[in-house]
Formats: structure tokens, C-alpha cells, sequence
């Protein structure tokens, strides 16, 4: 196949690249020019050369996003409708019906219909630009096309319609009182959220904290990484094609610094849903709470244990070791990159895990027998290499891998692994978020368990075993969000992820997803027979 260019130098052998289309902020259902008129590179990792100029947004713009917003949960058709009374009195006047109360009542259970509707259709039109929103992301991010095309992408569109079930099912409960008053609860909206969404998975990260937000009737800002911003301004273009109202979801593309740091000290934004490093984490919290004090979802780094026992089979294990800590080139939050290997395997497991890393095939992720693509940017290459060299120099052995790629431009880093890794170096201790193993050697249950847990992170964990006993009893110690038995990275709609410790809070996907997004109102009134009264 011939190369195809999208005119600004991006091009592949394998697939055609879509033109850039939106390279704009999108606030209030267009795409606009930020204020300042600036704008920022964004960089294809596969080349180091640039893709197109993004808006720039600023604290201005986060504003005017905002200000959209609010106007659209306040008093736009998407959340409950406000002031029932006062809309009775309206619809007397303006249509004159009889049953005002009954014709309102019918209107609300409409527009909790037409959420799901609008929903399912924004799922519909993921799945029909599959190939172009992975193209953008790969060409954005260096993630695999097969696996974007065949997985994320569809997987996102599938997020949403898991949503869009629950979005008119969103009830509240009926209490039984100790003494004599009638009670139940309401569940409503948060209100205005702002999402602050990582580079490393930028189509799923969008869905799994849109779908609930939008399920539960809020209005949003979104802002993606810098690294990655075109996806998630495709996908409000097909957000408004689907009929999603003006103002519920907006996207302002721009730096940390600026644009996320105004997201999360504003004073009219009600919640702040944030994944990404705990550095960044802890800067979110105190902004929320020096502005509105607002509540936060924290989802945050990991440095997971992947635990091999002495049962287990070599071979699939090994692989199945491999795939965890460099899938997605090592940018995974749960990558299990500190491996404990029980002492009777220990030295068969190093061999296999060679044998699959020497194996294991780094390229273009456009190609389909690739495995690893580029890192996402320079800063995050140099900064995976630095790690590596911190190794060598705290004395670790090096297995195999440990460089760049010398055959090609790019940020393309060899599958590396270290052997003798005592849990107090650098590379056992800190998320590196690359490419980059660390193989520990143990003995028993009881010192794998309290190894594991000594670490701030509290995200994931594999446990490798055929001995149930075991496994049960170390994934009931382990202090992280999610344990896999004889598996690893098996994530699920209804699964719920989210972390211990300095890894976060909150818990995304799954229908507890909802709850990071709804407010609990208790209405009471006494039953006046009540001898109390």
C-alpha cells in the first residue's frame, strides 16, 4: 500500500490518516479560537514531527466553558427539570392543558428517555469513525491500531450504552423511619464536573468518566492531555451530532498548568473527576479545597505486584508477566512491573521471560505485528531512559533490553528487564510508566505479602497460583483496588477499578461509577396523627 499524508508530515504504509479536523476548543456546541489566540503543537511520537496546532485554552476559556455549563445544567433540558411547581404554571398558561401535573410528569420520563437515546446514538457514531478516532489516537499517543480499532474504541462506545442503561434508572429509596415521619431519598445530579483525563488511554479514559457523568444528568468540561487532545475534540464533534444539548459537554484543550489548574479551583465547578500521577493528584485536592471545596475522584499512580508462586506454569505465566508491565509500551496505571517470582522457578522464569522480551516486537504501531509502539512524547522517553540508567547505577542486572531503538526515529524504548532488584532501589519503588521490569526473588506467603504492600501505591495486583488457599489469602492482604487471579489487566464494564492508599479514590466503571456523579437529598415530613406532634 502506498503511503497516504495528512499534509502536515504524518503519514503510514499500513493505513490511510485522516485529515486533522478539529483543532479547536469546542464550549457551548462549537468549536472556537481560544481568547488568547494561542495555540500548541501537538507531536506524532512515532516521528518526533508535528501533527497540527491545538487551541491553547486558558483560565479565560475554562470560564466561558463553565459558564456553559452551568447555563446548560441550571436551566437546560439535560439534568431534572427545576422548579415544578412554577412549570405547572407555565404550561397553564402557554398550552392551557387540563392536566398540567400529568403532562409535566410525562415531559420528565421523555427527556429521562431521550438522555439514554442521545447516549446510545454517541455510542452508535463511536462505532461508525472506529478506524479514524484509532488513527487519531495512534498518530497522538503511539498506541497500537490493532488494538485501539479492535478494543478501546469499541470499548468506549460500549461504556457509554452501559451508561445509557442506567440513565432512567436512577432511583432513591424509601425509609423506614423510627419514629412517625414519611421519609425517602432523591438522587440528583452533582451539577457542573470537571474531567481531567490522562494521555496514556485517551478514548476509554474519555468514555469512563463521561458516560456516568452524562448518565447522571450533569454538564461538563473536559479537558485531555496535552499530549493527546484530538481525540476527545472528535469525540465532541460526534457528541453534538448525536444531539447532546449545547453546553453539557465541552472541551478545552490546553496545559496542566493553566487550564486543568483553572478547572480545579473554580468556584462553579461542583466536583473534579482527575486521573493521572499523585504529584498532580495531591495539587488537585488542595485546589478543590481552597476554592468551593469541592469533592474529587482521584484515579493515580501504581506500582503493582505481579506475584508467580512456585505452582505456576512457567510458560503462560511468563508471558502473561510480559504482557502486564508492557502493554501499551509500559503507560499503564496497573502495569505489574515489580515481579515476585517464588525462589523454586525463579531461574527457569528468567530465562522464558527473555526469551518473550527478545521476541516481543517494537515498531510502527500502525504495523500489525508491532507490540509496542512509541512512547508519547520526548519528556516521558527521556525520562524512561533515566530510570534505566538509575538501575544500572544502583545495581541492578540488567536481563536484557535497557535502550533506544537505533533503527528508526521516534521514541521508541527496548522491552527492559532487571534481575536482582532489592525493594528499596529506585526502579521497585517509583511508577516508572514504561517499558521497564524489575524481578524479585522470594521465599514465603507471609514475606511476599508484606513486600508487596510496602510500597504508596495501592492500585493492582496479580496473583499467580493454582493453590486457591493462597490465592485467597494473599488477595485478601494485598491493600489495592484490584486483585487478578491467574489473569491480569481483565477489566470489565462491571468491574469497578479505582485504588488504595496513594494510588486514589473513588471507583470508575461499573454502576458505583454513577454515585462519583449524584448527590443524596432526604426529604421527611412528619405523619400528623403522630403523638408527638
Amino acid at each position: 500500500m502506498s503511503s497516504e499524508s495528512n499534509g502536515s508530515g504524518v503519514e503510514s504504509s499500513y493505513v490511510k490518516i485522516p485529515q486533522i479536523k478539529f483543532t479547536k476548543l469546542f464550549i457551548n456546541g462549537e468549536f472556537v479560537e481560544s481568547l488568547s489566540g494561542k495555540t500548541f503543537e501537538t507531536i506524532d511520537p512515532r516521528t518526533g514531527e508535528v501533527i497540527a496546532k491545538i487551541s491553547e485554552g486558558d483560565k479565560e476559556d475554562v470560564d466561558l466553558a463553565v459558564k456553559a455549563a452551568r447555563q446548560a445544567f441550571d436551566h437546560g433540558p439535560w439534568p431534572r427539570l427545576p422548579g415544578f411547581f412554577n412549570q405547572i404554571q407555565i404550561i397553564k398558561i402557554i398550552t392551557g392543558h387540563e392536566n398540567a401535573k400529568s403532562y409535566l410528569l410525562f415531559q420528565k420520563k421523555k427527556k429521562k428517555k431521550e438522555r439514554r437515546k442521545i447516549m446510545l446514538k454517541f455510542a452508535d457514531l463511536i462505532d461508525e469513525n472506529v478506524e479514524e478516532i484509532a488513527a487519531l489516537d495512534t498518530i497522538d499517543g503511539g498506541k497500537l491500531y490493532s488494538l485501539g480499532k479492535a478494543l478501546e474504541i469499541p470499548g468506549a462506545a460500549e461504556h457509554l450504552r452501559y451508561c445509557a442503561g442506567a440513565a432512567d434508572k436512577i432511583h432513591g429509596a424509601t425509609l423506614k423511619m423510627s419514629r412517625e415521619l414519611q421519609a425517602y431519598t432523591l438522587l440528583e445530579p452533582i451539577g457542573v464536573v470537571g474531567h481531567i483525563i490522562p494521555w496514556n488511554s485517551p478514548s476509554y479514559m474519555f468514555a469512563m468518566k463521561v458516560g456516568p457523568a452524562l448518565a447522571a444528568g450533569c454538564t461538563m468540561l473536559v479537558k485531555p492531555a496535552e499530549q493527546t487532545p484530538l481525540s476527545a475534540l472528535y469525540y465532541a464533534h460526534l457528541a453534538k451530532l448525536a444531539g447532546l444539548p449545547d453546553g453539557v459537554l465541552n472541551v478545552v484543550t490546553g496545559y496542566g498548568r493553566t487550564a486543568g489548574a483553572a478547572i480545579t479551583s473554580h468556584m462553579d465547578i461542583d466536583k473534579v473527576s482527575f486521573t493521572g500521577s499523585t504529584e498532580v493528584g495531591r495539587l488537585v485536592m488542595q485546589a478543590a479545597a481552597l476554592s468551593n471545596l469541592k469533592p474529587v475522584s482521584l484515579e493515580l499512580g501504581g506500582k503493582s505486584p505481579f506475584i508467580v508462586f512456585d505452582d505456576a506454569d512457567v510458560d503462560k505465566i511468563a508471558s502473561l508477566a510480559l504482557q502486564g508491565t508492557f502493554i501499551n509500551k509500559g503507560e499503564v496505571c496497573v502495569a505489574g512491573s515489580r515481579v515476585f517470582v517464588q525462589e523454586g522457578i525463579y531461574d527457569k522464569f528468567l530465562i522464558k521471560l527473555v526469551e518473550n522480551a527478545k521476541a516481543w516486537v517494537v515498531g510502527d504501531p500502525f504495523d500489525p505485528n508491532v507490540q509496542q509502539g512509541p512512547q508519547v512524547d520526548k519528556n516521558q522517553y527521556e525520562r524512561v531512559l533515566k530510570f534505566i540508567e538509575i538501575g544500572k547505577k544502583e545495581g541492578a542486572t540488567l536481563l536484557t533490553g535497557g535502550g533506544k531503538l537505533s533503527n528508526r526515529k521516534g521514541y521508541y524504548i527496548e522491552p527492559t528487564i532487571f534481575t536482582d532488584v532489592s525493594d528499596d532501589m529506585t526502579i521497585a519503588k517509583d511508577e516508572i510508566f514504561g517499558p521497564v521490569m524489575s524481578v524479585l526473588k522470594f521465599k514465603t506467603v507471609e514475606e511476599v505479602i508484606k513486600r508487596a504492600n510496602a510500597t504508596k501505591y495501592g492500585l493492582a495486583a496479580g496473583v499467580m497460583t493454582n493453590d486457591m488457599n493462597i490465592a485467597n489469602k494473599v488477595s485478601r492482604s494485598i491493600r489495592a483496588g484490584v486483585i487478578w487471579i491467574n489473569c491480569y489487566l481483565d477489566f470489565d464494564i462491571d468491574l469497578p477499578f479505582g485504588g488504595y492508599k496513594m494510588s486514589g479514590f473513588g471507583r470508575e466503571m461499573g454502576l458505583e461509577s454513577l454515585n462519583m456523579y449524584l448527590q443524596v437529598k432526604s426529604v421527611a415530613t412528619p405523619i400528623y396523627d403522630s403523638p408527638w406532634l
